[in-house]
This record gives structure tokens, sequence and C-alpha cells, in this order.
């Protein structure tokens, strides 16, 4: 798989203050779902500005399809290879969702014909053709979302760009909207997103940059999971006690093992070859298993781990 969008000590400065984006690099692949991650004030919102060329870096380059986004010559050809969802949505509300979209179609030089076809498709995929000719002030939060994300696809561009596509929706419409990021991944399209959900980054992409400034991060979330924790593992009992931690701490492999009541929970150095012989040793002791699971760690616990040491280097000073 080949890189989209490269990013090469990328530097953005406010003055005063320290960069809001310090020497970052990264690139992202054809056809991946790549979240930004990190706290407010992080650089995220920043880092899509200049992904997207709306602001131009200090120092260090992003290349789009091999294209340097500040090069002025090629303006046209970069903003026809993204789609970019802004932090605000920024539709023209006295307009209805059509009106809007003929508006930013035209000035990708698409035909009417075209603009109606790509209009109707996207429309009707979130479930919103039938307010088409509605005037977008009459609209729920979450339908100016789903324009606004119709309006970045509508010149069929080969990557999206979207700062925090999932902000404020209710379940139905970030599920929707989620479907389709999907879809659009199937489909070979790149989709870079900034968020604050979690949850939702750790079920949508398939690599997370973590950042705060800098890059904290960078991996698949199962990745970055296994790379800062150890693996636990949760054997709920009928009749256990916290007596049965003396049988399983002797045990090679075990990491650490505690009682939380009706389950014993360890730590494994390597959960495949050690687990058999806990399980045995727990049976011959007359101990009843009602199950065993793995207990995964989730994408907040990396977020909050990553985030929490970065402010500690920090705190602690050179």
């Amino acid at each position: 798989m080949s890189d989209l969008v490269t990013v090469s000590e990328l530097t953005r400065s406010f003055r005063p203050g320290p960069p809001a984006v310090d020497h970052i690099s990264f690139s992202v692949r054809r056809g991946e779902i790549f979240s930004l991650l990190g706290p407010n004030g992080a650089g995220k919102t920043t880092t899509i500005r200049l992904l997207s060329g709306l602001i131009y870096p200090t120092s260090g380059e992003v290349r789009i399809l091999g294209i340097v986004t500040t090069d002025s010559s090629q303006v046209e050809e970069i903003h026809n290879a993204i789609g970019l969802l802004p932090e605000v949505p920024g539709l023209y509300e006295s307009l209805s969702a059509m009106q809007n979209l003929r508006f930013y179609g035209r000035m990708h030089s698409l035909s009417e014909a075209t603009i109606n076809e790509r209009a109707r498709e996207l429309l009707a995929a979130f479930d919103i053709w039938g307010r088409r000719d509605d005037r977008v002030a009459t609209y729920s939060k979450g339908m100016k979302q789903k324009v606004a994300i119709v309006r970045a696809l509508l010149h069929d561009p080969e990557c999206l760009i979207l700062d925090e596509p999932l902000s404020g929706l209710d379940p139905e419409a970030a599920k929707s909207t989620r479907d389709f990021l999907v879809d659009q991944r199937r489909r070979g399209r790149t989709v870079i997103v900034s968020t604050h959900n979690l949850d939702d980054a750790d079920r949508l992409s398939d690599r997370v940059a973590v950042i705060r400034s800098r890059l904290l991060a960078l991996d698949t979330p199962s990745q970055l999971k296994s790379r800062l924790f150890r693996a636990r593992v949760e054997v709920r009992m009928q009749n256990g006690s916290p007596s049965v931690l003396d049988r399983v701490r002797s045990l090679p492999g075990i990491l650490h093992a505690s009682w939380e009541p009706p389950s014993l929970i360890l730590e494994l150095a390597e959960p495949e070859s050690e687990l058999p012989e806990v399980i045995s040793t727990l049976v011959r002791a007359g101990l009843r298993l009602q199950y065993v699971t793995p207990m995964e760690h989730s994408l907040e616990d990396v977020y909050l781990k990553l985030v929490d040491d970065a402010r500690g280097r920090a705190g602690a000073g050179p």
C-alpha cells in the first residue's frame, strides 16, 4: 500500500508561545482511515489546516500525491485531490442543501449534470435527499454535518480530511456517519480524521497518531495496546476466594495476580502458553471455572497513558 500523504518535520508557530505543531512526521497510506488524537490545544486542528493547505508551515512540508501543499502553482490540483470538513461546517444557511452543493460544485468546475448526480447519490446515502430543497437553517446539527461531508465528497477527491466529523451527533447520526466512512475506505478512499471520540477512533481507524504538539505515538490501535500494556485475563469462578492467589502466584509467567470477587485477574507474560497451566492448577484444586476471558485495554487507556507520560516529562523539565 503506497503513501498518499507524507508529512516531514512539520512545524507551525504562533507567536508568542511554543509551537502549536512541533516537528511532526508521519505518512498516510492510500485507502486507510487515519485518526489524529490529542487533548485540546494539542495541535490537531492546526495539523488539519496544514494538511489541507489552509495555512502554511513555519518549517517542514506536506506532500499530497507527491505535490507540496505550499506550491502555489499546484493549488487547484491539491484542492481537487482533497475534500475538507473544517471545524465549522461553513454552509450558507439561507440556502438549501442543493443550492449549497451547486455553489461548491461550480467552484470545482463540475457540470450541472455531475453535481446533480453526485448530490443525489451522497444525500441519499445520508438519508437527507428528501430535505434537499429545505433551507440549511432548518436542519439539525447532525444534518448540517452530513451536508458538509457531502460537500467535501462532491468532487470525488482521493483524500477526505475531516475535523471532528462526529462531534455533537446523536447516536443514530454518528453510526450512519461511521458506516459511511468505512464504506469510503472500502471504495479505496483515504480518510484522515481528527477526533476526541476515542471509542470511534478505536473502531474506525487502521492507524492512529497521538499528538501533543509533538508526535507521541503512531501505530494500529491493537499494536499500541499491546506495546503499552501487559496481557490481562479474567478467570471467573463459582467457588473462588482470596486464597486462590497463593496457588497461582508461584506459577511461571504470572506477572501480577489480584482477587476481584468473584474473579481472579491475572497479568501474564505469554498468555497462550501459560494460561493452560493456570487453568489446570485451579481445576485440580477443586475450583469451578465459569469462564476465562481476555481483558482488553481500550484506546482510551492508551491515549491517557501517552498524554499523562508526556505531561510528566514536560513537568520534569530538563
